[in-house]
């Protein structure tokens, strides 16, 4: 099992994006109990053929024999108690993040069916969305609609000035 330096320094070679906040080492945690999970459902389809009988093994089979196939069925389910003991410890962390959090039940909850969800792009506002907007979201589009417009007059005055080279 590795440490949590190990899983910190694999998390940098991987992306900085999964350090970058308590949340995002969260997803990848849980990202790395679905594959634990795999792992373990490996392991217990092993341990399960390491318990049959020697005679029905087929000849493709590499299991050990005799003394080395009850080894192996120890150390099989020695990995597999402490990968499921890993799993659950990563699993009641996540919940005790997500309980630390706060996070409302409407942003884990799935929506109700035959909802459309709005569009991410730049449009006029509406009526409904100047309702719910705090200060800071009126800042930030208005700040985004001066960008736009300097950025459109900008290209304007390029082309004018492009159009008066060409003339001349």
């Amino acid at each position: 099992m590795a440490t949590s330096t190990d899983a910190e320094a694999e998390l940098l070679e991987k992306d900085p994006i999964w350090t970058s906040s308590r949340t995002a080492r969260q997803i990848y945690a849980l990202g790395q109990v679905e594959k634990d999970i795999s792992r373990l459902l490996a392991l217990a389809a092993s341990s399960i053929s390491l318990l049959t009988l020697p005679q029905t093994d087929a000849p493709e089979d590499t299991l050990p024999k005799d003394g080395e196939r009850s080894e192996q069925f120890v150390l099989e389910v020695n990995e597999y108690f402490d990968r499921l003991n890993s799993i659950q410890s990563a699993i009641r962390s996540s919940l005790a993040h997500i309980t630390y959090s706060r996070i409302a039940p409407s942003a884990i909850n799935a929506p109700p069916p035959n909802v459309v969800p709005p569009s991410l792009g730049v449009g006029m506002p509406s009526d409904s969305s100047k309702q719910s907007r705090g200060l800071q979201e009126e800042r930030i589009e208005r700040d985004a609609w001066k960008g736009i417009l300097d950025a459109l007059t900008r290209l304007k005055a390029e082309q004018e000035e492009a159009k008066m080279d060409v003339t001349e």
